[in-house]
């Protein structure tokens, strides 16, 4: 028996030095912990979940190396007897009970003589153990039937004892203590759990795991021993310094925790502000006022550059909400707007231009909405659905366009209140219907007109009484047969006038017709009806247009009362003659045009200060000597032509004439094709 006891002593003896190297190790990394207080809770599940896999692996290794315990432990018998170390131990057994009635109840004891304390040197610690009572269940196997059963009994069970071991010096012969096993364990294994503290280096408590095999020597039927714990002690205490348990790691833990709970708190107040901020975002705003929107502000269906909102071709059913106060130019058409809120526009105190063309309002829809407004002047309300003229337009506006609508009726009240309206457009209406009719002087008030446009209507004849501050006045595409003379009620301002495709006549022009039109400069009597050139027109005309009449010949009086003419047109009609020299008395014209008319032949005697003449898509066979070129004999001033066009024609290039081109700058400046 004494042989197994030392067997099982160098056998604990090797386990603790493996152990104290583990230790070391241990010690290195706990020292890392120590760098940051957040990382010691990870590290204390990290050593005992070690623990655990090191139980784990220990039990495996136990079981499968059970039948080669037996044989290594009679080799280290012989090697045992040449170490003198004998440590100095103190066993107590307090108490153990045995549940099978009968049999002994055997005290644990040690195989190895105790020594005093007062024997133990530095070199030797003092090891402590204390076998707490521990109960023996009755299901435990004997151990009576002999060798065989021993081994087999030993590799079912695996006794689990817990050593505290402090080691009161950092030398390496402290480290070479040997534990000894309990004389009357059964042939159970031992697995021992060291709790190792050496104190002259004050780290903290460590817990690794060794298992130690041992077997009972004797045979026979013994009554198995109670479970142990030893409890493995320092003598020396008092000397070092207190080891550190569980309860730093628990301090520690502790502190954590708390740092955890700080972190947590944090995390709590941010998400709240997070939660916030994100219900902030989502929150519609309710606003206090209409429409309450700052300057730089800009709807969301709009695009805005500036002070100009532009709202052009979004679909929108109104005015997009929130639209700067300080926008100047608010630009809405190509839309489906059918209304306008009451109010609204005379809250934009720096709008000066609306355009609300292209929408769906109505008379009723838009009643007072323009009312108030301090500083537009450009105001375009084209293409809806009007049947007259607001009566409810500011007195600062300038310009107004209602083209495209469905106009019927002006009436006195409704441009009294814009007295500045420089422009009035009201092109593509109803005007002069059956059930219609422009009364006279309904545009007086207007005495700061210059541009009155009333294209395209049903107007049989032209408003009379116009203001005398009208400038351009356009009559395009109406039923006009007849020009009054009353037309204005004195010497007017009127410049340009555009009478074309009417049903003008002859006599629909008489001599007062333009009495009072002594400023006019610009005439179109395009598409009418006239036979030939008219003879009562003003002498300030420098534009003559009377293409797409039915003039078929032109007499040698017929532009004498015109001598400040520039351009004229007389192309489209059915001109076969011309008078000889009929040009000669327009001394300023620049610009000829008699393309697709039925001539055979150039006019002769074309003013030599004349730059363009086009005589296209006409029947010409013959260019007179002295078109171009005329004076007295053959020498003739050089002429200021620079482009003649005579493409789609008849001439005979074989058979012309060149001294028909003598005074020309250069012959490519007819154009033959």
């Amino acid at each position: 028996m004494q042989n197994v006891s030392t067997e099982g002593d160098l056998r604990a003896e090797q386990r603790l030095d493996r152990l104290m190297k583990a230790l070391n190790t241990e010690e290195e990394k706990r020292s890392e912990e120590e760098v940051s207080v957040e990382r010691v809770e990870e590290d204390t599940d990290t050593v005992h979940s070690n623990r655990t896999e090191e139980h784990g692996m220990e039990q495996t290794r136990e079981l499968t190396e059970s039948d080669e315990v037996v044989e290594n432990e009679k080799q280290q018998g012989q090697n045992l007897e040449e170490h003198n170390i004998k440590p100095i131990i103190t066993i107590q057994n307090t108490s153990h009970s045995q549940e099978n009635e009968g049999e002994e109840h055997l005290p644990p004891t040690v195989n190895q003589t105790t020594t005093p304390p007062t024997m133990a040197t530095a070199s030797q610690p003092v090891l402590n153990f204390y076998s707490e009572s521990v109960t023996v269940p009755s299901s435990f196997p004997s151990t009576s039937q002999g060798p065989a059963a021993t081994t087999e009994t030993l590799q079912q069970k695996i006794i689990t004892t817990k050593l505290h071991i402090v080691n009161s010096t950092s030398t390496a012969e402290a480290t070479g203590a040997t534990l000894l096993v309990n004389e009357s364990s059964t042939n159970d294994d031992l697995r021992v759990e060291f709790h190792v503290m050496n104190s002259s280096k004050l780290h903290p408590l460590e817990e690794v795991s060794v298992a130690v095999t041992a077997m009972a020597a004797r045979a026979g039927p013994t009554v198995k021993a109670p479970l142990s714990t030893f409890k493995v002690e320092s003598k020396n205490k008092a000397a070092g310094a207190k080891p550190k348990d569980n309860t730093t790691l628990k301090a520690k833990k502790k502190k954590v925790l708390k740092v955890k709970a700080k972190k947590a708190k944090v995390s709590r107040k941010a998400q709240k502000v997070n939660k916030f901020k994100r219900e902030r975002k989502l929150k519609p705003t309710t606003p206090s006022y209409f429409p309450y929107f700052e300057d730089h502000y800009c709807p969301p269906e709009c695009s805005c550059y500036g002070r100009v909102v532009q709202c052009s071709d979004k679909d929108l059913g109104k005015i997009p909400y929130g639209i700067p106060y300080n926008s100047r130019y608010i630009l809405l058409m190509n839309n489906h707007i059918d209304s306008i809120q009451l109010k609204l526009l005379s809250e934009y105190d720096s709008m000066e231009f609306l355009v609300l063309s292209s929408n769906r309002l109505t008379d009723e829809t838009i009643e007072g909405a323009f009312e108030g407004i301090k500083s537009l002047k450009r105001l375009y309300i084209e293409r809806n659905l009007l049947q007259s003229v607001p009566n409810d337009l500011p007195v600062t506006l300038e310009e107004l366009r209602l083209d495209g609508n469905q106009v019927r009726v002006m009436s006195d009240a409704a441009f009294g209140r814009c007295p500045n309206l420089l422009i009035l457009s009201l092109s593509n209406n109803s005007l002069g219907n059956k059930s219609s009719t422009v009364p006279p002087g309904v545009l007086l008030p207007l005495g700061k007109l210059r541009t009155l446009t009333l294209s395209y209507n049903h107007l049989a004849s032209v408003p009379l009484q116009l203001p005398l501050s009208l400038r351009e006045l356009y009559l395009r595409g109406n039923r006009i047969q007849r020009l009054q003379g009353d037309m204005f009620w004195g010497a007017a301002e009127l410049q340009v006038l555009d009478l074309s495709v009417n049903r003008l006549t002859d006599k629909g022009l008489g001599k007062a017709s333009l009495l009072n039109a002594s400023r006019l400069e610009s005439l179109n009597l395009e598409g009418n009806l006239l036979k030939q050139v008219p003879l009562h027109l003003p002498r300030s005309i420098k534009t003559l247009n009377l293409e797409g009449n039915f003039i078929s010949t032109i007499g040698k009086d017929a532009f004498i009362s015109m001598p400040q003419l520039e351009h004229l047109g007389l192309s489209r009609n059915k001109i076969t003659k011309v008078a000889l020299g009929v040009f000669r008395v327009l001394p300023l014209l620049h610009q000829l045009d008699m393309s697709y008319n039925t001539l055979q032949q150039i006019p002769r005697q074309l003013p030599l200060w004349l730059h363009s003449a086009t005589f296209s898509h006409n029947k010409i066979r013959v260019i007179p000597r002295d078109a171009f070129c005329w004076g007295r004999g053959n020498k003739s001033p050089l002429s200021r032509l620079v482009r003649v066009h005579l493409e789609y024609n008849m001439i005979d290039l074989g058979h012309l004439d060149t001294l028909a081109f003598r005074c020309l700058r250069g012959f490519q400046v007819v154009q033959f094709y």
